[in-house]
């Protein structure tokens, strides 16, 4: 069953680049960013990480985190994330669960051929661990600002 609007997010903890663990428990009191892409180092996902890495500043002034997750390994994430500069983790989700916890996994179509993969998708969590919005089918063009104005928003209420 997938998270709700406005419900809380059933606690998680998964791991992200910088050997870093994260549990939604311990990031109570900022607002969290969760954007679900296909594949490091594809041009969209390279795009829109590098929208999140360049208002990095502006959404920890709104108190955000921002985390981008794709089911690639650790290792594909560290080389994608010291590529692009981006400021921020990135989470493996091999497993899917948290690409589940969101239903984020799509069948898709590429030449002709079916298969599971991750619809583009991002979520703002409050600073109590409630879902507040969600984006999905997102295209990347003029997502992040929509992501940001959102999170600037919640933030002043």
């Amino acid at each position: 069953m997938a998270v709700a609007l406005d419900t809380p997010v059933p606690d998680f903890t998964v791991t992200a680049t910088g050997g870093r663990d994260v549990s939604l428990a311990e990031l109570q009191g900022r607002q969290v960013v969760i954007y679900f892409y296909p594949k490091d180092n594809t041009p969209g996902c390279t795009t829109q990480g590098q929208g999140f890495r360049d208002r990095h500043q502006a959404f920890a002034d709104a108190n955000t985190l921002v985390f981008g997750v794709s089911r690639d390994s650790l290792k594909t994430h560290e080389n994608f994330k010291a590529k692009q500069g981006f400021p921020f983790e990135l989470i493996s989700d091999k497993d899917e669960s948290l690409c589940r916890l969101f239903d984020v996994i799509k069948p898709k179509k590429l030449y002709g051929k079916e298969y599971l993969g991750i619809d583009r998708s991002t979520f703002l969590i409050d600073k109590n661990g409630v879902l507040r919005q969600q984006w999905r089918g997102v295209k990347v063009p003029g997502h992040v600002d929509a992501v940001l104005a959102a999170a600037q928003s919640l933030n002043k209420s």
